[in-house]
């Protein structure tokens, strides 16, 4: 069952003034109460996201030696492939059980921001996988971009008030594949419990069970999107600038029941971070009295970069 509020963003990019601010409404007040949301009518076609799955699942699928050819040192997972086991939640000593793959910003303007981006790597054994990865990320940066102007609005500032600090941003596209079990697992968890560094989480639906929400009440929930939903999530950078006004809630996928140990698991977030220099600084309408000032000033690109050595994939 889906276990978090359901959203229609068609209700903000082509309804009525009074159906855009129910929109406003209902999605701000699901990030303040729960940190999720389900996102119907998102605007990524679903022919996209069953190509996105077949490159990934066939990517994976190459041998291990062929994957670890993609792996990239210095680039802190950031672009390209990022082996079984080395990425870990900030608070625990054990690796999630998972690889994946990270595609990142093409900037194709005159933006001197392209200085600050790697290249992206290329996997010439998939002549399809980076133009559909490409095609995938701008369809994720247009929806996230609708939200975030919807957030915008519920927070009082100007419906613009992102867009300039996004274009151009270091989104990263991320593949992620949780392999069979093995064996006794040091964890019971693929992914430990964690929060997102980025401004909010765009998740095509996985293609098995597993996601799992911490309730305000301290109870881990499942949640489980239908297949014409996402699931968007607040980031810490968002819970950052809104002095903890939305909440970036606590969130971990669980291992499948043993007799399902053998079974792959696949899952395509999109994590959408602004330009390197956006201000994470809290804003004075979320600082009151009852609310006082939670965060030190900091730039997205220095969070970031504190953030990546917590997890292990920059030293």
């Amino acid at each position: 069952m889906n276990t978090i509020p359901t959203v229609d963003l068609a209700k903000f990019t082509s309804g009525n003034p009074e159906s855009r601010e129910a929109f406003i409404q209902e999605l701000g007040s699901a990030f303040q109460k729960v940190g999720f949301v389900a996102v119907k009518n998102h605007g990524i076609p679903e022919p996209l996201i069953a190509e996105m799955y077949e490159q990934v699942k066939k990517f994976f699928a190459l041998p291990t030696p062929t994957k670890c050819k993609f792996e990239v040192p210095g680039l802190a997972g950031q672009r390209g492939y990022t082996s079984f086991g080395k990425e870990k939640a900030k608070q625990s000593d054990v690796a999630d059980l998972k690889e994946f793959w990270q595609y990142g910003q093409e900037v194709d303007d005159n933006d001197p921001i392209k200085s600050e981006y790697p290249d992206n790597v290329k996997a010439p054994e998939l002549t399809d996988f980076n133009a559909v990865f490409e095609k995938a990320y701008r369809a994720f940066e247009q929806s996230g971009g609708a939200l975030l102007k919807a957030i915008a609005l519920f927070l009082g500032l100007e419906e613009t008030y992102f867009d300039d600090k996004i274009k151009n941003g270091n989104s990263i596209l991320r593949a992620i594949h949780y392999p069979p079990i093995l064996e006794e697992p040091k964890s019971a968890i693929r992914a430990e419990q964690h929060e997102d560094i980025n401004l909010i989480t765009l998740l095509i639906g996985a293609s098995a069970d597993g996601l799992e929400v911490l309730s305000l009440d301290g109870k881990w929930v499942a949640v489980a999107s239908m297949p014409e939903q996402i699931v968007v999530n607040v980031g810490d950078m968002l819970q950052r600038l809104t002095n903890n006004n939305l909440r970036s809630t606590t969130h971990r996928v669980v291992n499948p029941p043993r007799e399902l140990w053998h079974t792959s698991r696949f899952s395509i977030p999109f994590f959408l971070h602004p330009r390197s220099e956006m201000r994470l600084d809290c804003l004075t309408s979320c600082i009151t009295a009852e609310n006082p000032i939670k965060y030190e000033p900091i730039t997205a690109g220095e969070y970031l970069d504190e953030r990546l050595i917590e997890i292990g994939l920059k030293k």
